[in-house]
Order: structure tokens, then sequence, then C-alpha cells
């Protein structure tokens, strides 16, 4: 392992990516200690950490995703949740609107121009709706606890509104998201990995002190008393914890190899006779892109009911779909299987690869080559992809309701397993890959001589 990571700072290209990648994060991270100009961020902690607590809930998944940005109300509180559901919407539309898939077809360069274009402002206009209803609830906690919002700013109001305090807000939320979400794209095209999911996985480890602290105060190893947590339930969530992690692994790596046969073959300048070959089928298509995609759509329709359904139907609504509930657990658990079947539709091309083999002379043993090859890849992997789904579901939701049972606090549970621990897993595996794809191309042996990963 040291060999393998000491191999990674030999090429210069790989080094440089790494260290841009590195960079960025650490940007994002400076941004997560920076409030918004005006705010007393001692108070606003309190007040804000005071509503992450306790039970699971909405801004609890905020501030876990936002590595505790959210509870702090810095620039970046807002994460790139608006980025997520910005491009959840323009899949969406693509998948619903044939204009679009032709486009994207025919000319491929023009058309991701184009949808990453229309991307940007859907996350402008939805970072600026979710800053202003931040703004609201701001102002609602601190007309009930004064001293969150400096009095100066605050008694610049028109017609009842205090304008200056809803403008700084909107103005400085939105642009950390768009600073994010430039970041996100700088460190995807120029560094290692997905920018976007790193982000996310940063934050979620920048949350793992906290989760330390909460683990050792609720155990009271300081007093002869029960603590609220006991040795018997941590080691319940460390087993937990491992579970997770080989399953998400399995899971992930998991193929179904679909046997193929040559007719002729081109090795080199010669044309070989025959030959055997697969196609790797993967059980997991998307990886773990709709358990991210669920969380988010989950949180865009929540975050309004918080913020302005005090005491009314909206509030009603937010606390039936908020994390832990039964509605909520019935739909995220829907939401990642729709989206498992989305994001592998949109990115499985059946008819390609049915095509490509029949150029090459390859064949599926008992089929014919064309459609039936097609109708075959087709239907294998929407068995496969619905094994897959339902099992990166119970993943997601186990440690809810181990929670439940055990009565460990949400905010422990929650880190030890489910959706953080799924991302977190999921985006190291395909970050190393990557940099297993460097090393490989540049004739190294690989970044891990045991356990390699599958694709190499």
């Amino acid at each position: 392992m040291i060999e393998g990571i000491r191999r990674l700072f030999l090429i210069p290209e790989l080094r440089a990516k790494m260290v841009l990648t590195l960079i960025l994060l650490a940007v994002c991270r400076i941004g997560a200690f920076i409030p918004v100009p005006g705010v007393n961020a001692d108070t606003a902690i309190i007040l804000l950490r005071s509503a992450t607590r306790g039970s699971q809930n909405l801004f609890q998944l905020m501030d876990i995703f936002s590595g505790g940005a959210f509870a702090q109300m810095t620039v970046t509180a807002l994460g790139v949740m608006p980025y997520i559901s910005a491009s959840i919407i323009m899949q969406l539309i693509i998948a619903l609107v044939p204009s679009f898939q032709r486009e994207v077809r025919e000319s491929s360069d023009q058309g991701k121009r184009k949808i990453s274009k229309w991307t940007r402002l859907a996350t402008l206009c939805l970072a600026l709706f979710q800053s202003a209803l931040f703004a609201r609830y701001a102002v609602q906690l601190n007309q009930s606890n004064p001293g969150i919002i400096i009095n100066e700013l605050f008694d610049v109001q028109l017609f009842g509104i205090s304008w200056l305090f809803y403008l700084i807000v909107m103005a400085t939320m939105t642009a950390g998201t768009l600073l994010l979400m430039w970041i996100g794209e700088q460190i995807t095209e120029k560094g290692i990995g997905n920018g976007i999911s790193l982000i996310i996985t940063i934050g979620i480890l920048a949350y793992l002190p906290k989760t330390i602290g909460a683990v050792l105060q609720q155990l009271n190893l300081e007093s002869q008393e029960v603590g609220q947590l006991t040795f018997s339930s941590l080691i319940v969530l460390s087993a937990l914890f491992v579970l997770i992690t080989v399953g998400t692994i399995l899971i992930i790596q998991g193929q179904r190899r679909i046997p193929l046969q040559y007719a002729r073959r081109i090795v080199g300048r010669h044309e070989v006779q025959g030959g055997n070959a697969y196609i790797p089928l993967k059980i997991n298509y998307a990886g773990v892109i709709p358990v991210i995609f669920a969380s988010s759509f989950l949180t865009l329709p929540a975050t309004v009911g918080q913020f302005l359904g005090q005491g009314n139907w909206l509030g009603v609504v937010a606390n039936s779909i908020s994390p832990g509930s039964w509605v909520y657990t019935i739909i995220y658990i829907s939401l990642i299987i729709f989206f498992t079947y989305f994001w592998t539709a949109m990115q499985f091309r059946p008819e390609q690869i049915a095509s490509d083999m029949k150029k090459n002379g390859a064949f599926i043993p008992g089929l014919r080559q064309g459609k039936p090859t097609e109708e075959f890849l087709e239907k294998t992997m929407n068995r496969i992809t619905l094994a897959g789904a339902i099992f990166l579901a119970l993943i997601a939701i186990l440690p809810t309701l181990v929670g439940k049972i055990l009565r460990v606090d949400q905010t422990i549970s929650h880190f030890f397993g489910g959706t953080s621990l799924l991302i977190l897993v999921g985006v190291i595996l395909d970050t190393t890959k990557q940099i297993e794809s460097h090393l490989l191309m540049k004739k190294y042996d690989g970044f891990m001589k045991i356990g390699r990963l599958r694709g190499r």
C-alpha cells in the first residue's frame, strides 16, 4: 500500500492532478467557515445546531452533506444540492423531450455544452430560491431569539421586510454554491475523480470528528451511570459499518459476465479465426448516483416545507417526509429504485453494443446477431438492475431501522451507515479506479496489489 502511494507521485501528470484536486477541496472547506455577512455566527451556530440534533431530520442531513456548513450559516451552507437538483431536472427533461435526445445523440459535444449551460442556469435559480428560504428562516429565528442578525442590518426594512439582509444572504449563499459547482467541474475536468461527488464526500468526512465526539459523550465514560449509548449498541453499529462497507463494494464491483464467441478476430495485423471473451454487465451500473439523486430530490420539497411550514399544512407535509419517518423511507426506497433504472437506461446502450458486436464478428452463443442480441442484453440488464437497486435501497435504510430498534441517536447511526457511508465508499472506489487507470497507462502495476479493482 505504501509502495502504491509512492508510485502516485512518480508520474508528473498524475501528481499535478492530485495536487490540484486537494487544493480545490481545501478551498471548499475554507468556505464552510466563512459566515454570511451580518450574521452573529456564535448565536447562529447554537440555534441551528439545536435544529440538527435529536431525531433525524432534514437539517441534520443537509448539515452532514455540507460538512457542518449549514449549521454555521456560512457562504457554502447550501452545498452542491442545488446543482444536483438541477442535474436531475435536466436529465428528466432529456428523457422526456425527444428533440433533446436527438441533439445529444447527433452532436454529442454541442449537446453536452447546451445541457451544461441550462444546468448552470437552473442551479442559479434553485440556489437563489433556497437561499431566500434560508434567509426567511433566519429572520423567524431572530424574532424569537434576537441576536442572530446584526440589528443595523435587520432594521433596514421596506414594507416590513428586511430586504438588505435577504439580498446579502441570497447573494453570498448563491455565490458559494456557484463556486462549489465551478470547483466540482474543474476537478472532474482537470483533477481526479468526480468533482461534485468528492465535494459531498469531503463534507461527510469533515463531519467525522463531531460524530466521534457524540459517541464519546453518549457513552458517558466519565460517570458510573449507563450512558445513552451502550457498548453493545456501539458493537452493533461497528458491525453495521463493516457490513455496509463490504456490501457497497460487492454491489458496485459485482458483474454478470455474458460469454462471447468470435467468428473472426483481428489480432495485430492478422485475422484469427474464433476466440472467446465476455461482456461484463454491472449489477449496479449507476453506482451510488441513485442514492445522491434520491436524497437531493427529497431535500428540495422538504426544505420548502420546513422553512415555510411553521404551524400550517406545509409543516405537516415536511414532518411526514422528514428522514426517519415511514413515508420518507418508502419514498426514499422508491426513488433509489427509480433512479437506478433511470440512470442505467440513460447510460447503457444495448443497441450500440449489439451493433459493435456485429461489426466485429462477435455473437452470444445461441443468439443471432442484431435485434435478438439487443433484446437479450436489455432484458438481462433489467433483471440484474432490479436486484442491484433493491440491495442498494436496503443498505441505505438499514441504519435507520437499526437506530430505531437500538434507540441510538440518529446523528450517529446516520453517519455509521446508510446514505453517508454509501456515498463515501462509492466515491472512494470510483476515484481509486481512475487512479489505477492513470497508473496502468503509464506502465505501472497499479495502486493495489491485493484485492485489485475489476476492470483492470
